[in-house]
């Protein structure tokens, strides 16, 4: 029973304070759903995607997101891709509008004006440089990963429709926590990981560990969803936390059985937290929880897995004049235990992630990179100082995680994906 309500703190304190608009109200962020890198679809009635699809088009964002430029590429017959169009899109706040200016292959230029009158739909009025109306194009967005994409001439006469499927690269390895996407894991699993992995994802951590499987599915099932949304799952944020830490007959069979499962799901790392700091008073309890996560650690590696310690602020707090994060880190077997370092909690905490790097090398095999809200808005964390010591920290699996939103949830990680990857992993 205790474990339970162990469990239920453990995921109040991830999710209670998640704060999110349901929509995107600005011309500005409306446009931001169409940055990215972009693949047609093999028609315009399904979302599936060739493996050499007939277009490509970039649209990277720039001047603070004011504006994005864009280029498409055609397939040709020999599956090289050239390119037909090259444009920028801006959103003008004078006019509160958004304005194009690009040019095709042959040298012809065109402007273009409009607006989102939906969250969801914008439509593009072309002209050429003469300011006779060309082609009108509609904008429908399924949802942050997938639109259509219609162009009309002068009678409203369709004279092409494309689909377009997001496809970011997933070259940098980048992570995410899906406590960052609670919500939508829990209504529409496979779907919102589909989107995720379109967005550049390229694996997956859990805090949802429950009655031997994740989100209602068996480890196999689970490890299979992933998977076939482009993504592997790697991760898991496992809590288990024994009155007596020296019943090894409980530990070893928790563990072993959660060790099993995970096997079967294919994870590579086991990571935990503790919500119970506050209430220790004792040097000799910290131990106790050492010698415990030794255990967890020891188990992990003998069944080919790593086991890792999550930080929030707690462990900054002094017992008997120790650190309490400090002695973990001196009293764990770094065979056996590896440290996952959550930057925003060491922030809030009052410490330097760069101090522990440097004074506990190659001891944290993985970062939470995570801000007040979206990654980088905040300015009170420097990011791009920390990521330089990645070598040094020793890390290996970097995810993003966002528990507090300005936007909706699937359209913050899609930021948090671009701040990662454009920002940070140079």
């Amino acid at each position: 029973m205790k474990s339970v309500l162990y469990l239920i703190l453990v995921l109040n304190s991830f999710v209670s304070f998640a704060q999110e608009k349901d929509s995107l109200f600005s011309q500005k962020e409306r446009l931001r759903q169409y940055a990215g890198q972009w693949v047609s679809a093999i028609n315009p009635s399904t979302d599936s995607v060739a493996k050499f699809p007939q277009i490509k088009m970039s649209s990277i964002n720039n001047f603070n997101n004011h504006s994005l430029t864009v280029d498409v590429l055609q397939k040709d017959s020999t599956n090289q891709y050239d390119q037909i169009l090259h444009e920028i899109i801006g959103y003008d706040r004078v006019t509160d509008t958004i304005f194009a200016a690009g040019h095709n292959a042959q040298g012809a230029f065109f402007t273009g004006k409009g607006a989102f009158s939906s969250e969801n739909h914008w439509t593009m009025q072309d002209k050429d440089l003469n300011g006779n109306k060309t082609m009108k194009v509609d904008f429908n967005f399924q949802n942050y990963t997938d639109v259509i994409l219609e162009g009309f001439d002068t009678n409203e006469k369709s004279l092409w429709k494309t689909r377009y499927i997001k496809q970011n690269p997933k070259d940098k390895n980048i992570g995410i926590q899906l406590v960052s996407v609670h919500k939508e894991m829990l209504k529409k699993p496979e779907q919102t990981l589909i989107q995720l992995g379109r967005m550049g994802y390229s694996y997956v951590e859990t805090f949802v560990y429950k009655k031997g499987g994740f989100y209602g599915q068996s480890p196999e099932q689970f490890k299979v969803m992933v998977e076939k949304s482009g993504m592997k799952f790697l991760g898991s944020m496992t809590f288990f936390d024994p009155e007596d830490k020296n019943d090894d007959a409980a530990i070893n069979t928790w563990w072993n059985k959660t060790i099993q499962d995970h096997k079967k799901a294919g994870v590579e790392y086991l990571s935990t937290s503790n919500s119970k700091l506050k209430g220790i008073k004792t040097i000799k309890e910290l131990k106790e929880y050492s010698n415990y996560y030794n255990k967890v650690g020891k188990l992990c590696k003998e069944n080919g897995l790593k086991f890792v310690y999550h930080n929030h602020a707690d462990e900054f707090l002094k017992i008997e004049g120790v650190t309490i994060y400090d002695y973990f880190l001196q009293n764990t077997n770094p065979e056996y235990v590896y440290f996952q370092s959550d930057v925003y909690w060491m922030q809030v905490g009052g410490v330097n992630p760069i101090h522990y790097f440097k004074t506990y090398p190659n001891r944290f095999i993985s970062w939470h990179i995570k801000d007040y809200k979206e990654l980088g808005a905040s300015g009170k964390i420097d990011f791009k100082d920390i990521f330089n010591y990645q070598e040094i920290a020793g890390v290996q699996y970097i995810l993003s995680e966002v528990e507090d939103y300005s936007f909706p949830p699937l359209f913050s990680v899609g930021l948090a994906w671009e701040y990662i990857y454009y920002e940070l992993l140079k």
